[in-house]
């Protein structure tokens, strides 16, 4: 899970592309693309500049529908080379680098809604064979009273209409699940679920636990937060790539004790790095504060930090950070961070290990924005216990003894006799700040301008290539 939303950059490197392939366009790019839908967007927004976001897989038609959507709406498109973190999300910050006023996002998408820009969501049609997954679905439920809901990803959205002919008539338990893009229009009724930018309403008594769940897709990080987040239900699958369907292994219990395994961590840790993974989804920053609030009331000192898309090496120069917390969208919430030098865990589990109110009930949130005051998980922080009253507890890890409880938001604050100190002799005062102390003390502080100090240098030829092997390297013979 961790290559999808992060890597070490050595994939790149060593990856071969082809360029007969990369150069030829789809031969149904019209309909691939939807470009009727698309220019009708544009025209009827009265859009002027437009951005293109396009995934990596889909990067080499982007100069062909890039041309052709100038030529049908008369607007200028932009294509937007490099998304800021996952593909998934809409960019909107590299969208108004160049001021769009609206964005196309192609291919895979989570869904999350977005509050700056007006978006299009095209999804491109991958191809499915609906007779041979109505097959597999007759295999893997042979019960035709089964109950089943049927989920799948976007880019087989467009197909769901068509397998939903085939299959209703002989399962009348089967529930097809709706995409929403952007925010519903009203509240949820009783029985209906909306999450993942998917909505469908169960009618059975038993209520989800009494469905099974069918995904069309290949396996990833979507099939992955379904399972943790409906982990009462049994999943099966259909895979469109290789035609294969199966019941889903994965051990949700193994799963879900290795996050909490993460949240006791996260109750050990006294520094919490907080890593911005999104600045399209709406409510970002309202979760960033809380996160900020919720640790400080826990008496645990925070840094916010944005290094773009994560990966072990960029997290390992924090060395006095004990857990770091990922605010990203729904499907890149949970990664894997077997490889980095500390966890990294998910709003939700922060808030089971600092929130001493909110208790584990058994159901996983990945959404974010289910925590914020109104929304439907939200747990009020209990009132604040003076540290002569708080029950200590031992922790399951290192078998110290730590005390939990809930802090007033003054008193978790440096005393003014240690915060401030004398700046200059001019007598001002300054505020000492821990973090600020401790990267003083660093020997690499990150770039600095050193104007009229560096001499100047004629520019001269450098090393041509790439880093793991230039072309001077094994020139010269030992």
């Amino acid at each position: 899970m961790a290559t999808a939303f992060s890597s070490d950059g050595e994939a790149v490197l060593r990856r071969e592309l082809c360029a007969a392939a990369a150069a030829a366009p789809r031969s149904d790019l019209d309909s691939f693309y939807e470009m009727g839908r698309a220019a009708a967007f544009v025209r009827d927004g009265g859009f002027r500049k437009v951005a293109l976001q396009f995934p990596d897989e889909l990067l080499a038609d982007a100069v062909e529908v890039a041309g052709r959507m100038e030529a049908a709406t008369g607007a200028k498109m932009y294509v937007l080379g490099d998304t800021t973190y996952g593909s998934c999300c809409v960019d909107e910050v590299a969208a108004e680098h160049v001021g769009a006023e609206a964005v196309l996002h192609y291919g895979p998408a989570c869904l999350s809604p977005c509050r700056k820009l007006p978006v299009l969501h095209i999804f491109g049609q991958q191809p499915l064979d609906v007779g041979h997954c109505t097959e597999v679905f007759r295999e893997l439920y042979p019960e035709q009273q089964s109950c089943v809901v049927v989920l799948s990803d976007v880019v087989y959205a467009h197909a769901m209409g068509e397998l939903e002919k085939q299959l209703c008539p002989e399962y009348p338990n089967v529930i097809f699940s709706r995409l929403m893009c952007g925010d519903p229009p009203g509240p949820a009724v009783p029985g209906e679920e909306r999450k993942f930018g998917r909505q469908f309403l169960v009618e059975a008594a038993g209520g989800l636990q009494d469905y099974a769940m069918f995904y069309v897709g290949a396996e990833g990080l979507a099939l992955t937060s379904f399972m943790l987040t409906w982990n009462c239900c049994p999943f099966s699958s259909f895979n469109p790539i290789t035609g294969c369907g199966r019941h889903e292994t994965l051990n949700v219990n193994r799963a879900l004790m290795r996050r909490l395994y993460l949240v006791e961590r996260a109750r050990d840790a006294s520094v919490v790095g907080i890593l911005v993974g999104t600045l399209g989804v709406a409510g970002y920053l309202t979760v960033l504060q809380h996160l900020r609030e919720l640790l400080c009331r826990a008496g645990k000192r925070s840094y916010t930090l944005a290094v773009g898309k994560p990966n072990p090496a960029k997290l390992a120069n924090f060395l006095e950070v004990d857990i770091f917390v990922l605010v990203a969208c729904a499907q890149n919430s949970i990664l894997d961070s077997s490889d980095f030098y500390r966890p990294v865990v998910t709003p939700y589990e922060l808030e089971l290990a600092c929130n001493p109110a909110r208790e584990w009930t058994g159901n996983y949130l990945t959404d974010f924005r289910d925590l914020l005051p109104g929304a439907c998980a939200h747990v009020e922080l209990p009132p604040a216990v003076p540290a002569a009253e708080a029950v200590p507890n031992v922790s399951l890890i290192t078998g110290n003894m730590r005390a939990t409880h809930i802090r007033g938001l003054l008193t978790s604050q440096l005393s003014p006799s240690t915060a401030l100190a004398c700046r200059d002799q001019t007598r001002a005062l300054a505020e000492i700040s821990p973090a600020a102390s401790f990267l003083e003390s660093r020997s690499w502080r990150g770039l600095e301008q050193q104007l009229g100090q560096t001499p100047v240098s004629k520019a001269v030829q450098g090393r041509r290539g790439i880093a793991i092997a230039y072309e001077d390297e094994g020139c010269e013979q030992p």
